[in-house]
């Protein structure tokens, strides 16, 4: 059996959509004729934590740790966050005030190419040794965040192992990196690094055909897509009954950028006028929501039908999922909208409820939802839109009929299969 490292900073107990697609694609390596060997940190700070996933890491995987030391308690400090906060990437949405903007400042301009930098010389100089003692056919690093890549940019230089750079999110075009502030000669670098990474590695992977698009124009060769998925196995054996109320669940953070203000309008316009839909009607949101969306909820009348629940293992969130009436997609409001696909709509998309998302409607995230005739989506100034969607799932609700073709093949986006196409991509560099 052929072995692969994997380079990746997110590993149970860290939770959230980072850690889920090489948790993944582990699982099911073996299936292909391929040994994964991971290497990440030890004492991360990722954004959540969620020990139950320890539980899905194959039997006798090696996992191969390197301390990591991360600004995060400084940051916290000068913002005045107690230490349990947690901090999302780019520490975007974090708040702090004026501190809050310098560390925001400081992170895009010194901590380059993001604030787990200073894992990198560590790490490259335990993997040189290890490599050097235990062979391995090829080497995949994903990202973000993409220290990762740089990890791996750096063993290249000195061994000559085949290296697949996986990148989750873009790099210079994810939708914090224009909040950063950065000066002309921090652009460059990032820049610059992000070309180096896409010209040394020997393929490179992305999870949207938007972001293919863009990474080819970079590197000027095939880039190859593979999406996430859903796991069959988290959803097999499942006793989950349908929500008595005509609940809408969001799963997973809902930071500002994903306000969709033309949902809060059409619930507020479907609630003044049906006593009913009003009493009937829960918002479910799942994980951290931040508090201008809140705010938006209060100004829309919608407070006392707010249900906030805070983060839960994964287990529980495919559960939800299943019993909800409608899932809610809400893709950011930013410029390289077009390529988001949130890890969360395949899931939503095996829960087989119907999916209700508010985004650019030509967007890949669109392509996937008609292509697996999961649901609609809809403008995010389409509050009339939105507003018929949700009268006539009410309608259907009030009759038990409210549900999805679940005859469509949704196959293409089983993480078994997914882990089959890296598989093959292995294969035709070794």
């Amino acid at each position: 059996m052929k072995k692969v490292l994997i380079i990746s900073y997110y590993w149970p107990p860290s939770g959230g959509s980072g850690v889920q697609r090489w948790l993944k694609h582990v699982k099911y390596l073996r299936d292909y004729d391929w040994e994964p060997i991971v290497f990440t940190a030890d004492n991360a700070e990722p954004p959540v934590f969620d020990a139950s996933l320890q539980q899905e890491i194959p039997e006798g995987i090696e996992v191969l740790k390197v301390p990591i030391w991360e600004p995060y308690d400084f940051y916290k400090k000068i913002t005045g966050k107690k230490k349990s906060y947690r901090i999302g990437p780019g520490f975007m949405g974090s708040g702090g005030g004026l501190m809050g903007k310098i560390s925001v400042f400081i992170r895009g301009n010194f901590f380059i190419p993001d604030a787990r930098m200073f894992w990198i010389k560590p790490s490259v100089r335990f993997l040189r040794k290890y490599l050097i003692e235990n062979h391995v056919d090829a080497i995949i690093s994903t990202g973000p965040p993409h220290t990762t890549h740089m990890i791996a940019m750096q063993i290249k230089d000195k061994v000559n192992i085949p290296w697949i750079a996986d990148f989750r999110d873009p790099w210079t075009k994810i939708d914090f990196y224009e909040k950063l502030k950065l000066t002309k000669w921090a652009d460059r670098k990032h820049h610059k690094l992000e070309s180096q990474v896409l010209h040394k590695s020997d393929k490179v992977v992305t999870v949207s055909w938007n972001w293919a698009k863009y990474f080819e124009k970079v590197r000027k060769d095939k880039v190859h897509v593979i999406t996430n998925g859903f796991d069959q196995e988290d959803f097999n054996n499942l006793n989950s009954e349908l929500n008595t109320k005509f609940n809408i669940a969001h799963c997973g953070a809902m930071n500002e950028d994903r306000n969709p203000v033309a949902l809060w309008r059409a619930l507020d316009e479907i609630c003044q006028s049906n006593p009913v839909f009003k009493e009937l009607l829960s918002i479910d949101i799942v994980g951290s929501c931040d508090d201008k969306i809140i705010q938006s909820i209060k100004e829309n009348n919608l407070l006392d039908n707010l249900k906030m629940v805070p983060h839960v293992s994964h287990k529980e969130v495919i559960n939800i999922m299943k019993s909800s009436q409608i899932l809610l997609l809400a893709i950011n409001r930013t410029p390289n909208s077009y390529g988001i696909i949130p890890g969360k709509l395949y899931e939503y998309i095996a829960s087989r409820r119907p999916v209700l998302a508010i985004g650019p409607t030509v967007a890949d995230s669109s392509k996937v939802i008609q292509k697996t005739s999961a649901g609609k989506i809809f403008d995010f100034e389409d509050t009339e839109g939105v507003q018929s969607f949700l009268e006539n799932a009410f309608e259907k609700f009030q009759k038990d009929e409210l549900k999805i073709d679940s005859t469509v093949d949704i196959q293409n986006f089983d993480r078994k299969k997914l882990a089959g196409d890296f598989a093959n991509l292995l294969n035709s560099l070794t």
